[in-house]
Order: C-alpha cells, then sequence, then structure tokens
C-alpha cells in the first residue's frame, strides 16, 4: 500500500518533507554531542575534499553530522528508495549522485570522482543499496583510489530507538534521547594500488566502519547490530 502510495509526485514531496521535519525534531529534542569532529574539520577549513562513508543503516541522522557550506554529493540509488533519499536529504542542502553497482555505477562513479576533483565531498554507504549489511562493496573505494582522496568513516548511536527488520536493520532513532555522532580517523589508500591491496583496504574499512559503529551503540546502552555474514558480491 506503502509503495502505491509514493508513485505520485505529491506522495513522494509529502513523505520526504514529514522524515525531514521528524529528522529536525530528534535531534532538537534530544542531547547530540559529536567526537572527533576535529578530524573532518581539518580538511573543511582547508578545502581538501574527502568522502564520507557510513553503514546504509544508520543513514537518518547523518546530515547532522556535516558542516553546513561545504558542498555533498550523496550517492542513492535510480530506485525508488533512492529517489526517497535525495528528496529527505535535499532538505538539509545534501545534493546527490544517482547510481548503484546494478545501475547506473560507471556514470555514478565519474559523477564523484569530478566532484571530489572540484574539491567538493562525497558521500557513501557502502553496504547500499541493497546490502550484505554492514559489508563494503569495492565501488567506494574505486572512488577513492581514483580520486586520490581519504575515506573518513563516520556513524552514531542513539539511547532511544526502534530498529527495522530491514535488510540493513536501519535504526530509528526516537525523540528526547542521548545520541552520539563519532568520527574515525581517514583511510588512505595509494592511487596505484593493486589488487591485493584494495581487497585489503575494502576489508579494513569494514572493520573499521563495524568497530565505530558498535563504539556508538555501547556507548549509548545499546546492543551492537551485527553484519551480514554473505559473501560480498563483485562491485562494478
Amino acid at each position: 500500500m506503502f509503495k502505491r502510495f509514493v508513485r505520485s509526485t505529491a506522495a513522494r514531496t509529502t513523505v520526504c518533507w514529514i522524515a525531514a521535519q521528524y529528522m529536525r525534531l530528534v535531534y532538537l529534542t534530544g542531547r547530540w554531542r559529536i567526537e572527533g569532529g576535529d578530524i573532518p574539520g581539518r580538511f573543511w577549513d582547508e578545502n581538501r575534499p574527502f568522502i564520507l562513508a557510513f553503514w546504509h543503516g544508520r543513514l537518518l541522522m547523518m546530515p547532522y553530522c556535516w558542516r553546513r557550506g561545504r558542498r555533498m554529493h550523496m550517492l542513492t540509488s535510480q530506485h525508488r528508495d533512492g529517489e526517497l533519499i535525495a528528496r529527505t536529504i535535499a532538505h538539509f542542502d545534501i545534493g546527490v549522485v544517482r547510481g548503484s553497482s546494478s545501475r547506473g555505477g560507471a556514470a555514478a562513479v565519474r559523477t564523484m570522482v569530478k566532484a571530489l576533483r572540484r574539491n567538493e565531498y562525497v558521500g557513501v554507504t557502502p553496504d547500499g543499496p541493497h546490502g550484505p549489511r554492514m559489508r563494503a562493496m569495492e565501488g567506494v573505494v574505486a572512488v577513492a583510489r581514483l580520486a586520490n582522496v581519504p575515506i573518513i568513516p563516520a556513524t552514531y548511536g542513539t539511547t532511544r530507538r526502534r530498529v527495522l527488520r530491514s535488510w540493513d536493520r536501519f535504526i530509528l532513532p526516537l525523540p528526547f534521547a542521548r545520541g552520539v555522532i563519532l568520527w574515525g580517523e581517514p583511510m588512505s589508500l595509494p592511487p596505484h594500488a593493486d589488487a591485493a591491496a584494495v581487497e585489503d583496504f575494502r576489508q579494513r574499512l569494514e572493520v573499521v566502519l563495524t568497530d565505530l559503529s558498535d563504539e556508538a551503540d555501547r556507548r549509548c546502552g545499546q546492543p551492537p547490530i551485527p553484519a551480514d555474514t554473505a559473501p560480498v558480491p563483485d562491485s562494478a
């Protein structure tokens, strides 16, 4: 029923506006702190580009980790879910790049690389758009290597939440909670890295992002969300 409802443009606009207002409600009624914000701060202050990486299930509050005025292009799929995400984050002045490993991937990679070379920024969920959950695809690594920019991981946790039964175990934070946004250290890959180095980097990104997310959950008194054990498919 919901899928039929959001087929109309007016319905999609309404749903995305409500989602954006809910995000604002959660942030404004909560007590949020950002740790490690000096890490991206150095890049923003020096006008140096980087790729923001976070798990798909942690998407909802991530616009609040971002500094206003710094242009960011978020990678979303070309399917209906991707359009809903794009329309929602537009309320926070975040742009989008449409594409995924299964559809429009090569064009999306080119667009992201061009943006990074213009000293703009890119946001990627390495396990999106359809998983496996908390398993990094090679696409984000390819973009970092081609553009010769670091990946900076980030995540959030909250003391009051609902974990949905979606493939990504999407976290729906609730109002009037304590929350934490954590930034990790930059991760860099040499532009001429061989296949073995690329795979090692991909695995390290998985570990770092998962450890960071687990730490955010622990600080908020929540159990960590386990990663999917399915093998990672080949990425474009």
